[in-house]
């Protein structure tokens, strides 16, 4: 049985250029009376495809917070998660044009820095069933080739 990723097909398949316009880490002081995470937050906003958008990390950051960016890997010390996001903060200053990932659909003011379910993402999750799938099968079939082998031995 061949199971596929929840995020496919992306629809943001059309790569593009991004222009960074601003960068903004809020901490939870800075965004009273809205439900917030224990963690800095990177907010990225972008010029891409002739429009303004917002630019999340990867589909699941978008699916996560969607006023974060960018969400640190290591949430529990707030110094490294804050290290963390200063650091892609930095990258995106000195990197201020980057290829990203927009949708074909005029009102969206979204887009992705890396796509997380790609084409290879589909390729990948197909071939190791069918290797293991394939696999199987020859065993089993080595398996009844050297039974009927070792009756036919027998008989003589």
């Amino acid at each position: 049985m061949y199971v596929c990723v929840h995020g496919l097909p992306s629809v943001w398949t059309q790569e593009s250029t991004c222009h960074l316009i601003e960068t903004n880490i809020r901490d939870q002081e800075e965004l009273e009376g809205k439900k917030v995470p224990q963690y800095p937050c990177l907010w990225v906003n972008v010029s891409a495809v002739g429009r303004w958008a917002v630019l999340y990390h990867t589909e699941d950051t978008r699916d996560q917070n969607q006023q974060c960016s960018y969400i640190p890997r290591s949430l529990e010390n707030y110094q490294v998660a804050r290290a963390d996001v200063e650091k892609v903060r930095t990258n995106f200053h000195e990197h201020r044009i980057f290829y990203c990932f927009s949708t074909t659909r005029e009102n969206e003011t979204t887009v992705l820095y890396r796509r997380l379910y790609g084409p290879q993402t589909l390729l990948f999750s197909l071939f190791w069933p069918t290797f293991l799938l394939t696999g199987g099968l020859l065993i089993i079939a080595m398996v009844k080739i050297n039974q009927s082998l070792s009756i036919l031995a027998a008989q003589k």
